[in-house]
């Protein structure tokens, strides 16, 4: 994920999550694995898409106009 101040905290969270199900099932690592992916992907896949989106914002084919304009009109937080 590119730095967008997410990747820390899902980094963290799923260090976390991957320990549970691995203490849960420690005979059984493989299933605990694809059990924990079954979550991590979707829970990380709109934070990877927003990081995507500020990285293009910043230093997309329209920066720094598209910075600017980014903080010129804020969007509500979600």
């Amino acid at each position: 994920m590119v730095p967008s101040g997410e990747g820390a905290n899902l980094a963290m969270y799923d260090g976390a999550e991957l320990g549970k199900v691995i203490a849960a099932n420690p005979d059984e690592v493989e299933a605990a694995l694809l059990a924990y992916e079954k979550d991590l992907f979707p829970r990380s896949a709109p934070e990877a898409a927003e990081a995507n989106r500020i990285l293009e914002v910043c230093f997309g084919e329209n920066a720094p106009q598209s910075l600017l304009a980014f903080f010129a009109n804020p969007q509500p937080v979600k």
